[in-house]
């Protein structure tokens, strides 16, 4: 491979300002849009898989929190992989467990399992966990330190293109076969079996051509001649991330993973919320498919800010509009909850226009100059995914005590610790010899 470890031997420093890596650039570009878009068929599997087994929402939800739950299961473990076998190699052994994760939906279906079908969501996220601890670090160094965050904004917006284009795609192929809502209680247990095996089968197709896909995109990350990349210069002082050091000892790293933790949950607790919102009297009334006609325009706010985002952190500090973001995020919040009607549904879809540039400024400032340690801190920042597990959980049960209107206050709480991040907790301490 042309990537070497990223130990103690590895090269993982920025680029130099002069460097030409844009086909590298492109080449890892693209592995945003494919988790991106395999992320976002979840979507479609809740209600597909809630059907055929005749689940609650409760359990039906498992689709999610095992998703997330991934995150915390394999992000640390993934950045200690990037630090054994490199960026490049983490790649392509990221690709080839989602390929495995994949096709794993084809014996779910044949069975059919609920329980193998969150076996295979499982696997297909630890393979996108170990490509998203991989990839992100890799872009921030793929070029000049000042512009890092301009350039996973950028990836972020192809992100944001994937799971904009996932759900229509993903419904027309999985649920166009699917049949209405049916009782099961009325049915034999022969008539059951039968059904499910019909419904499940739409997931084949879907994912056998995902795996499909995946293996060809691992081959070719695979013999993909990337960059070296030299981590021997162009640090700052405070000479953080040294061999041998803790990750823990950095409050800019740690605060980081706490900011990837909340952002995360506010962005899926809302996400997740929008739908059952609109219905809401006081709020639109609105039937669930007039609501998620909606919904659209929250996740595709995020993509159009990121590609705005990518050009205006050329000349703006990445902490300054982190700051701002949160600020005004906080503040659409807060209106939707104390207001009804279209200005408290449309305060509440804007709020993904200002979630934009967060993901990638906050990952950006928490594994800034982290030099070898850089993918064990990128390790630790993904594991703080799993906020989006367990978020939109606790304000499920405070929207059960307090009512789904104000149970906003989550996410409130979530934007004001990323304003706190961006103002203060971002910047580079350099830790005492010891505690």
């Amino acid at each position: 491979m042309a990537i070497s470890h990223a130990g103690s031997s590895s090269r993982v420093q920025a680029a130099p300002a002069g460097s030409n890596y844009r086909s590298a650039f492109a080449m890892v570009t693209t592995l945003f849009f494919v988790w991106g878009f395999l992320t976002s068929l979840n979507d479609i599997l809740i209600p597909h898989l809630k059907a055929i087994f005749d689940l609650d929402y409760a359990k039906a939800l498992l689709v999610q929190f095992a998703f997330f739950c991934s995150y915390a299961a394999f992000g640390f473990i993934s950045g200690k992989i990037v630090e054994w076998i490199g960026y490049q190699r983490t790649m392509v052994l990221g690709l080839v467990t989602m390929g495995i994760g994949a096709i794993g939906f084809v014996p779910a279906a044949n069975i059919p399992s609920f329980p193998l079908f969150l076996t295979a969501l499982i696997v297909l996220a630890a393979g996108i966990t170990a490509l998203q601890v991989a990839a992100n670090p890799y872009v921030t160094v793929l070029g000049p330190p000042q512009t890092a965050s301009s350039r996973l904004n950028l990836t972020q917006a192809f992100n944001s293109l994937g799971t904009t284009i996932g759900p229509p795609l993903g419904g027309w192929l999985i649920l166009k076969g699917a049949d209405s809502v049916i009782d099961l209680k009325t049915m034999s247990p022969a008539a059951v079996h039968a059904y499910r095996l019909q419904q499940a089968a739409t997931v084949k197709f879907p994912y056998m051509a995902i795996t499909g896909a995946l293996v060809i995109l691992a081959l070719a990350i695979a013999v993909y001649k990337f960059p070296r990349l030299d981590n021997t210069k162009e640090y700052r002082p405070t000479k953080a991330g040294q061999k041998g050091d803790s990750i823990w000892r950095y409050p800019h790293v740690v605060l980081g993973a706490v900011g990837i933790f909340t952002y995360v949950g506010a962005e899926v607790s809302i996400g997740s919320f929008l739908i059952n919102y609109f219905n809401q009297p006081e709020i639109a009334g609105l039937t669930a498919l007039a609501a998620a006609a909606l919904v659209p325009f929250y996740w595709g706010g995020a993509m159009v800010g990121r590609f705005l985002g990518s050009a205006i952190l050329q000349k703006v500090k990445t902490n300054h509009l982190l700051t701002l973001c949160a600020f005004v995020a906080m503040g659409l919040v807060t209106v939707s909850m104390l207001t009804t009607g279209h200005i408290a549904v449309w305060s509440i879809l804007a709020v993904g226009f200002f979630n934009s540039i967060m993901f990638p400024s906050i990952f950006t400032l928490g594994i800034a100059e982290m030099g070898p340690l850089t993918g064990e801190a990128s390790g630790l920042l993904v594991t703080a995914i799993v906020g989006g597990a367990v978020l939109p959980e606790l304000q499920g049960i405070l929207a059960d005590k307090i009512g789904i209107h104000h149970a906003f206050i989550i996410p409130v709480v979530c934007y004001l610790f990323i304003a706190y991040y961006g103002w203060r907790g971002a910047r580079i301490i350099q830790p005492k010899s010891s505690f």
